[in-house]
């Protein structure tokens, strides 16, 4: 159900893309987009017991782009007033009439727009009073300080709500949107002795507030994971097996979607350049995108071009089956988009079958990665080299927690030395994956 605190409808908002059209149209435009959208949202953080922060945010906005043959202009506004509107569709035609020309430009290709959309679920309001907000914020970071009287601060427990409406069109005849929501919960906590301080964090967010974890679960798994990192040492330089824990892995999956993604292709900026149909992974690794699942946090019927999303293999038994394209960059490359034009939606990795616990057993002896410092990827190259800290693992068990270490190697050969992936999955965002096992990485220490 739409929620009666957005400014606007999805009617009123299909009339304002109907009205840019025209009056694109009009103005000699041969073709037309736009999107028009509206969002609101709550936040609150508490800090050592009192209330810090509590934000309020509203925003609108309008963007409109425009084309003459292969020339593109664009133009945005937050001012959804008629006379405004009308002004942007202007701003954008004059500019299309000064741009180079660009062959590959252009709307996506009708028979590749979405007819049928698909409900999938996607808005739940959260109708969380204030007072209501403050008191879950307090019981997830009470619930951090009693884990352990090491936890000597708190950077702060947070709850947030936000939905949002947004309706895309063009001079194809595309027509459509839908409103969803996103809701979260957060807690970030230090612990002290007389060897240091740790840090450490934990967050749950969801469609649906019913889907977040527990409030008090979200500050006791922060506070635990704090309380676990005290006492951390350097480990001597080597090579040994790595677990990415399922926080982290996601980032390896970030790397392989930004590589095959249009922009490095076609700029030639990437590690696998032609890797449609090659083996990159192990071939245990089978990744698809799942774009229609219900209530996911990346699901959506069309992407932001109005191309129908569908479900597909992106990886599988370790061989590349398809880019993340949009229309433009699929044209740069003489194919055909993949409706990823704004990102992938919802890329899940399967399990071969074990819990962390179990990943750890196979391990036997190495390097559990709980958490990922820096930015060291070279996405021409695929070098890899980032800060870490987790904890060393003997005989199948966590031995102690372990810091200032270096991670490195080539992701290339870190995609084919992954031996397991984990069923301990976190649903927090477009990449979805469980902890990963990979048989062998470079790890400098002492």
């Amino acid at each position: 159900m739409q929620s009666s605190q957005f400014s606007f409808s999805i009617d009123e908002f299909k009339q304002t893309i109907r009205d840019v059209l025209v009056q694109a149209k009009d103005g000699g435009a041969t073709d037309c987009e736009a999107e028009v959208s509206q969002g609101f949202g709550q936040e609150v953080t508490v800090r050592q017991g009192e209330v810090e922060t509590i934000e309020y945010h509203r925003d609108k906005g309008l963007g409109i782009t425009v084309y003459f043959g292969e020339q593109r202009g664009h133009a945005s506004t937050s001012d959804l007033r008629p006379q405004a509107v009308r002004d942007s569709v202007a701003a954008a035609l004059s500019i299309a009439k000064h741009t180079a020309s660009d062959e590959f430009s252009g709307l996506a290709d009708e028979e590749r727009l979405a007819r049928d959309i698909i409900d999938l679920d996607l808005h739940h309001p959260w109708r969380l009073p204030v007072e209501q907000a403050i008191a879950q914020a307090k019981a997830i970071e009470a619930a951090a300080f009693a884990v352990d009287a090491r936890i000597a601060n708190s950077e702060g427990a947070s709850i947030s709500t936000h939905e949002s409406l947004f309706v895309y069109g063009n001079s194809r005849g595309f027509l459509a949107g839908y409103p969803s929501s996103r809701h979260g919960m957060s807690c970030a906590v230090i612990a002290e002795d007389g060897g240091g301080m740790q840090r450490d964090y934990w967050y749950t967010t969801a469609r649906d507030a019913a889907g977040l974890e527990m409030a008090e679960a979200v500050g006791r798994r922060g506070g635990e994971r704090a309380v676990r990192r005290l006492g951390a040492r350097k480990i001597d330089t080597m090579e040994t097996p790595v677990i990415f824990e399922a926080p982290v892995a996601s980032t390896l999956l970030g790397h392989f979607t930004a590589a095959v993604s249009g922009g490095g292709l076609y700029r030639k900026a990437s590690f696998l350049l032609d890797s449609l149909g090659e083996q990159i992974f192990a071939p245990l690794v089978q990744i698809q995108e799942l774009p229609h699942l219900a209530k996911g946090i990346a699901s959506s019927p069309f992407d932001n071009e109005g191309v129908a999303t569908c479900s597909r293999d992106v990886v599988k038994d370790g061989v590349v089956q398809g880019y993340f394209l949009s229309s433009y960059s699929a044209r740069k490359l003489g194919m055909q988009t993949t409706g990823n034009a704004g990102g992938c939606h919802n890329l899940v990795v399967q399990s071969s079958g074990q819990d962390l616990a179990g990943l750890l057993k196979q391990m036997g002896r190495g390097l559990l990665v709980t958490e990922l410092l820096g930015q060291g990827v070279n996405p021409v190259t695929g070098d890899y080299s980032r800060g870490a800290a987790g904890f060393w693992v003997e005989d199948g068990e966590i031995a102690y927690p372990v810091e200032e270490i270096t991670i490195a190697g080539n992701l290339r050969e870190m995609f084919q030395r992954i031996a397991a992936v984990g069923n301990d999955i976190e649903v927090r965002g477009a990449r979805q994956c469980g902890s990963i096992l990979l048989e062998c990485m470079k790890v400098a220490g002492n």
